[in-house]
């Protein structure tokens, strides 16, 4: 069967195509961060209560998500947030002053919550479906995407300085992207694959003298106290992306101001962190069928926050590239497994550590940038590798489950 008419390749093209769009799109605001605060004129301070918005969005966010994945399903929501997310971009680039830069990211924040559940359900069911592994490797493409994101912008900042013709041109990228979602993603009510014919009508005609059966009520889902295991998972999944999100959010400002680097070096903080998670992530199912997901996890975790330690110590825009390799690499891995962890303990539990890992994504960033005004930028960033390093603590209380070997078919990624 050909590559285009194999379902679960066709959903794994729409699913990354998600995924693409969530790294691309918050990596191009995040890349001219430089830009939108030399415009309206912001100190560092203020850039961490700009992208606090975003995490306060993110935060309060969780139960409109959770009624909005009820109500819509993980397809709808995942196209209309996507869509309102590209449109986001002009609006930032547009916003006259600080207040309403301030209303956008917040928006912004709730719209990216929204894509974060309904492209990881999507990402689950079609695991489920198939019985084929691919988070690995639709997380790869969410760094694809940061990495496009920061060569584009690299690109754009030495052609011209205008934000919003930057951001134009990655509104038209973001809006092909989502046509090629809209075909492929699944229908969380279809059927099965391969379902049992003779089964379904068995199913469907009772016997005769079978009682009347009464109309079947729509069933309401009750949320539940999260489990220990949860909760663990929340915390490995906040201080995750809290060094995730820092380095994309930070990484730039932290080589113009403390390594010195020129303005079109800058956004490569972005891309050598982006680079090596895309690398990562593209072999990360064969090390977890290898290692297991804990040790994949523990490891990484610890390469991250040591490297990028060295690298601060050592200072200059070498080391500090060096540092944010490490990071990308030892990082890389710590969501796929945490999402499908969370997704083997149920629907509520991968709601809720998505949602945490989306408000880590976008409200750590800002604690990074009070550090940064309460001291400097490098007291900052050495946070961020204390986060790394509180991962590796919480994946040793998490009862990791080995999944099952990457089929041959799977061993070159898609």
């Amino acid at each position: 069967m050909s590559r285009l008419h194999d379902p679960f390749r066709r959903g794994q093209l729409a699913i990354a195509a998600l995924f693409l769009s969530l790294g691309f799109q918050y990596a191009t605001w995040a890349a001219r961060i430089p830009a939108v605060k030399a415009d309206l004129d912001l100190s560092a301070a203020e850039v961490g209560v700009l992208l606090m918005a975003a995490g306060v969005g993110a935060a309060v966010s969780f139960p409109a998500v959770a009624w909005l994945m009820r109500r819509m399903g993980s397809r709808r929501l995942a196209l209309l947030s996507q869509l309102g997310l590209a449109l986001l971009l002009l609006a930032l680039a547009a916003a006259p002053n600080y207040p309403v830069a301030l209303l956008v990211m917040c928006v912004d924040g709730v719209l990216v919550g929204c894509l974060n559940v309904a492209m990881n359900a999507q990402g689950a069911a079609l695991e489920a479906r198939h019985e084929r592994n691919t988070m690995a490797r639709l997380h790869a493409v969410f760094s694809a995407g940061s990495l496009l994101a920061a060569l584009l912008a690299s690109g754009m900042t030495a052609a011209t300085g205008s934000v919003m013709a930057h951001f134009g041109v990655a509104v038209v990228l973001l809006a092909a992207l989502g046509v090629t979602a809209r075909s492929g993603l699944l229908d969380e009510d279809a059927p099965a694959d391969r379902p049992d014919p003779a089964g379904a009508e068995a199913a469907a005609e009772p016997p005769a003298d079978a009682p009347a059966a009464a109309e079947p009520e729509p069933a309401r889902r009750r949320w539940t106290v999260p489990s220990r295991l949860t909760l663990w998972m929340c915390c490995a999944m906040v201080f995750g992306t809290v060094a995730e999100g820092a380095m994309n959010d930070w990484s730039a400002l932290y080589l113009k101001d403390v390594a010195e680097a020129s303005a079109e070096l800058a956004p490569l903080g972005i891309a050598v962190v982006s680079g090596m998670m895309v690398v990562a992530r593209l072999f990360a199912d064969g090390w977890r069928s290898r290692w297991g997901d804990g040790r994949v996890v523990l490891l990484g975790s610890a390469v991250a926050g040591t490297g990028l330690a060295v690298a601060l110590v050592g200072g200059g825009v070498a080391p500090a590239l060096a540092g944010f390799a490490c990071m990308g690499l030892g990082i890389a891995a710590v969501t796929p497994c945490v999402y499908a962890a969370a997704a083997r303990q149920g629907s509520d539990a991968l709601t809720l550590v998505a949602a945490m890992g989306t408000t880590g994504l976008l409200a750590g960033p800002p604690l990074i940038g009070f550090i940064a005004g309460a001291s400097n930028l490098a007291w900052g960033m050495g946070a961020v590798a204390a986060s790394a390093g509180a991962v590796a603590l919480c994946s040793t209380r998490i009862r990791w489950t080995a999944p099952a070997p990457v089929a041959q078919s799977e061993a070159t990624p898609a």
